[in-house]
């Protein structure tokens, strides 16, 4: 019969991949990728959580989910054990005399009445006091960070020479946390992006990596990372040239000019994805647009990006995603990096000496 552990494990090691690597294309921790590959399925919090894990993980491999999912159930089968009962032989009861019965019955009712006894008349004791855990108060040493918190504890994340306090309130079907911006809720796995400074950009993400539902003793794994390296998000509309003037400080490398026109238009930003990649967006310079979006896309998924002066974006895998741009009536490729490089550029108007606009890829550092 072969085993489900070792299916997996054949499939990683035919793709030539590190759990390590793995993890990061598919957002599966590590402990639990080789959970799989071992057949040890203790580790997750409940059968549903096993499961959509093996689908992941077996969508990535290319490995049949079914065929998966159906050696799941087989294994699962094979650990219960048999009945007792089953096993051994039943004898034969016979009838027990009314005189041992009775003599049962006297040294029972003697039983009890010698336990009220003692028990009326023994030193009552002073009740203990339960021991009540203390709330802890972590601050970020390390960037990203993360840590187990208990009822009450906090984690503090300092950014622009303050203190941002984080307080794990509840652990019920979801985490409640206390955060200086509203109360936060997150399941398993789920992360949030936080503007901790009310500028109009996330700073801050904060992941649920291991909790078990309603079992608040066992606490909560929470993973802070800390996004320094972005500017605040626009907060009143400018000109295209004053936005490239701004963006032209943080280039790493000169600009690839895609269209140039006399005047600026609205473009389309056409994302077509290849693998398994994290993909963000933010549209420029637009006061009811503003904000930076999330999402974890797999092949084949695609995303339309409309803009009317600016857009930047981030990939976690430059060569996963194919971008085109349209704009004037013209469908223009363009390649973010290489294979693995993480890439953050912006597409946006810029005007020339000539005093004529063109649209141009910046990468950024």
């Amino acid at each position: 019969m072969e085993y489900l552990g070792n299916k997996l494990k054949n499939a990683r090691e035919l793709k030539k991949e590190s759990y390590e690597d793995v993890s990061l294309k598919i957002n599966v921790a590590v402990r639990y990728l080789k959970a799989m590959e071992e057949d040890d399925f203790s580790v997750f919090p409940g059968e549903v959580y096993a499961i959509g894990f093996l689908k992941s993980y077996g969508a990535y491999l290319g490995v049949n989910a079914d065929e998966l999912i159906a050696l799941y159930r087989a294994m699962k089968l094979q650990e219960q054990p048999m009945p007792v009962e089953q096993l051994l032989y039943k004898r034969r009861e016979f009838p027990v005399k009314t005189v041992i019965q009775i003599l049962a019955a006297v040294m029972v009712i003697a039983a009890i009445a010698g336990g009220v006894y003692f028990a009326l008349h023994l030193p009552k004791k002073a009740p203990v006091e339960p021991n009540v855990r203390a709330a802890k108060e972590y601050i970020m040493n390390e960037n990203p960070e993360e840590k187990r918190l208990f009822l009450g504890d906090s984690f503090v994340v300092r950014y622009n020479e303050t203190g941002y306090q984080f307080t794990l309130m509840n652990i019920g079907e979801s985490l409640t946390i206390d955060s200086p911006v509203n109360d936060i809720r997150l399941d398993l796995g789920q992360e949030v992006m936080v503007d901790m400074d009310d500028d109009g950009f996330h700073e801050l993400k904060i992941i649920a990596t291991d909790f078990v539902k309603n079992h608040p003793n066992t606490g909560a794994r929470l993973h802070f990372d800390l996004d320094v390296s972005s500017p605040p998000s626009q907060t009143t509309s400018r000109e295209p040239s004053e936005t490239a003037a701004n963006a032209a400080t943080a280039q790493a490398v000169p600009a690839t000019v895609i269209v140039s026109s006399p005047t600026p238009y609205p473009f389309t930003v056409q994302t077509a994805f290849q693998g398994f990649c994290l993909f963000r967006w933010e549209i420029l310079a637009e006061q009811d647009r503003q904000g930076r979006n999330e999402r974890y896309f797999e092949r084949n998924g695609e995303l339309t990006i409309q803009a009317q002066n600016g857009v930047r974006i981030g990939a976690s895998n430059a060569t996963a995603v194919k971008i085109q741009v349209v704009s004037g009536g013209k469908n223009v490729p363009v390649e973010l990096g290489v294979a693995g490089e993480v890439v953050v550029a912006e597409i946006h108007w810029i005007r020339d000496e000539s005093n004529r606009y063109q649209l141009v890829l910046s990468r950024l550092e």
